[in-house]
């Protein structure tokens, strides 16, 4: 790329003006923090100066406007230009001196934008490649909302700024292919085309032609020069008005301003400097101190902030004169309340459950959702090409094609790390509770997504069936071992893994109800005995709990979760029988148990002197919190092996016999 200074020239004052101050209000927090990434800042400073300035529809002054613009920011790293746009035009919660404390610890302005942190921000993005696929999610969930309450209250854009290195990840492709398949038309991809990354010009790691790829897709494709402002707004009203998914390319000079270093990778990361700074100054014809921005572009911004403000009141009144039912629906969505009579239907499905014969606990998404389909409009998702197995497909939903956003059932395809940021969008936009299914060790092409979503606390439900080794056959491939660990690990997550059909549908109704955090259901593909004689009580909801208690003074502790917790059950016969006096504990949940009061922890975990074995044919790790330094835990601490799902277990050691003999062991050896 040129530094050629030639390519500053400008058409309109005002908007060059507007696009220095994000310019140089991004070159002063990074010289300030001495940290930061300034170069696609200040390249994409005109085309967000058109955008928030002359296009999109948003109020300042109501940052959480339903029916506003969204803009996903997905090259995070670039997050001063948020930060600028968002002070500039005037949103409430952000200060002058929030950029002046820019990466500082406990401020706002993190490195890369967090959506709990501040309003504006639609989404956590960092690792490249998450904002688009969010977006994508964002611009479905618009047109699912459209087709259930119309254009009068839903009828918005999404606007998604990518770079290079977002559209070399690979869940670029999927969101690209899936956005195009749903012909998402109010969705338009702002591409920083620099050419430009950290190592070097991206030519040395990449041929690709990305018009072409998007074309090929099926997407509108328009080519700009970026820093002409004239075409950057033609372009922009344009891919507003195709029924398409649009992409712009937006040909930038990464760094524009810095005499020393705009158009290179130095620009990409870290400070320009004083006496880069002073150059800029007269290169821009800026003739202020740091953070100092002139009251006539401060105007400037804060008109822009406020464009949106006739459309959003005449919006609010639409929503006031909307029929009752449809005006107050439309709210409880919005605020993510649950209707009444869940908590009814959930019970009543609990109690059913008592005492039937075998059955996987995959089978507990099947009965929720059919059950609630009709009650939760707001239920949406679907499964990576997996429907039939992770029973994520309710009875009666019509699939959503782009012929018909009325649908219930979003087929995400083999797409799993693309669905996990779909659902993460949806959620964020608001009006639905997204879930999604696949298989438990297919968790790990999802896991950056699901993560982000734990950060953002979104209630989101990743359905993920054939728990364990008694996947069999499909061997080691297919049987998660390390994965429930991993996921343990994660803060905000709650992970479920349950016992029996009762535990199986409390663990849903858990998950329905935490608004703040993701939930990852465990769910057993093999039919598992029904082991509770009541369900009155949401049990999993304390973590862990004595299932059955010791006939006597405890001298063992079994432990387990999932399929494993009816082999602790029928161990615990033998030992008992032999005059071992044995409890069985369950442990759907260790982040809800660890949470629980001192006093409860204590009586369910037993007496110290109690043998404690931890019983799951999974990774051991974790359990030696709750068995202690004398305890046993039988886990599996290989990749598996391929056999029928029986012939595993016994392998393993996972029979009620091997488990007998471990405590006998344990008993000996205390």
């Amino acid at each position: 790329m040129t530094s050629d200074t030639s390519l500053l020239d400008r058409r309109d004052t005002s908007l060059d003006e507007m696009a220095n101050a994000l310019r140089f209000l991004t070159v002063d927090a990074v010289e300030v923090a001495q940290s930061g990434h300034p170069g696609m800042p200040m390249g994409m400073a005109d085309v967000a100066a058109v955008l928030f300035s002359k296009v999109m529809n948003y109020d300042a002054a109501d940052p959480e406007w339903p029916d506003r613009d969204r803009f996903v920011l997905s090259v995070g790293h670039g997050s001063m230009l948020l930060y600028g746009l968002l002070w500039l035009s005037g949103y409430p919660d952000i200060t002058l001196q929030d950029l002046r404390n820019f990466r500082k610890l406990g401020v706002r302005t993190a490195g890369h934008p967090e959506y709990e942190q501040l309003l504006g921000v639609e989404a956590t993005t960092g690792p490249l490649g998450q904002g688009i696929a969010n977006a994508v999610g964002m611009a479905l969930a618009e047109r699912m909302l459209n087709a259930e309450f119309g254009d009068a209250l839903v009828d918005h854009h999404t606007w998604v700024m990518a770079g290079d290195g977002c559209l070399m990840e690979g869940i670029s492709q999927e969101a690209i292919t899936f956005a195009a398949h749903m012909k998402l038309g109010k969705l338009v991809v702002l591409f920083d085309d620099n050419a430009v990354t950290i190592d070097g010009l991206t030519d040395h790691a990449t041929s690709e032609d990305q018009q072409a790829r998007f074309s090929a897709a099926g997407w509108h494709v328009q080519a700009v020069d970026g820093h002409d402002t004239a075409a950057i707004e033609a372009a922009l009203l344009a891919a507003r008005q195709d029924p398409r998914p649009s992409m712009i390319a937006c040909r930038t000079v990464i760094g524009r301003g810095s005499v020393a270093k705009q158009g290179k990778p130095a620009a990409h990361f870290g400070a320009i400097g004083a006496e880069d700074r002073a150059a800029m100054q007269t290169l821009l014809n800026w003739p202020h101190g740091a953070f100092e921005i002139p009251e006539s572009v401060v105007a400037a911004w804060r008109k822009a902030g406020r464009r949106g403000a006739t459309a959003r009141a005449a919006w609010d009144d639409r929503l006031d004169r909307a029929p009752d039912g449809i005006a107050s629906e439309f709210r409880r969505r919005i605020r993510g309340e649950l209707p009444e009579g869940v908590a009814g239907i959930l019970a009543e499905l609990r109690r059913e459950a008592v005492g039937e014969a075998d059955v996987a606990t995959r089978m507990a998404s099947s009965r929720v959702l059919n059950a609630l389909f009709d009650t939760m409009p707001e239920l949406v998702g679907g499964s990576a090409d997996l429907a039939g197995s992770t029973q994520t497909w309710p009875t009666g939903a019509r699939a959503i094609t782009p012929q018909d956003y009325g649908g219930r059932y979003i087929p995400y395809g083999v797409r799993e790390h693309g669905m996990a940021a779909f659902m993460t969008g949806i959620a964020l936009h608001g009006g639905f509770i997204p879930f999604g299914g696949t298989f438990l060790c297919f968790i790990d092409y999802a896991r950056p997504a699901v993560r982000l979503a734990a950060m953002m606390h979104q209630r989101e439900i990743f359905v993920m069936t054939h728990d364990c080794i008694t996947v069999g056959e499909d061997g080691p491939t297919h049987q998660p071992v390390e994965h429930l660990a991993g996921l343990r690990a994660t803060p905000n997550l709650n992970v479920f893994r349950p016992g029996d059909m009762v535990e199986a549908l409390e663990c849903w109704e858990l998950a329905l109800n935490d608004a703040g955090a993701p939930t990852v259901l465990c769910l057993s593909r093999n039919p598992l005995p029904v082991l509770r004689e009541e369900a009155e009580e949401n049990l999993s909801a304390r973590g862990g709990y004595v299932l059955q208690e010791a006939s006597g003074p405890r001298r063992v502790t079994l432990l387990a979760t999932g399929s494993e917790l009816a082999l602790a059950v029928r161990a615990r016969e033998t030992l008992e029988a032999e005059g071992i006096a044995t409890a069985v504990v369950s442990m759907p949940n260790w982040r809800l148990f660890d949470s629980q009061p001192r006093a409860w922890r204590d009586a369910v975990l037993g007496p110290r002197d109690a043998l404690a074995v931890a019983v799951e044919a999974l990774s051991p790790l974790g359990w030696e919190r709750y068995v202690g330094r004398d305890g046993i835990v039988l886990g599996v601490d290989s990749f598996g092996a391929s056999a029928p799902a029986a012939d595993v277990l016994k392998h393993f050691g996972f029979t009620p016999e091997a488990v007998v003999q471990a405590v006998r062991g344990g008993l000996a050896r205390a």
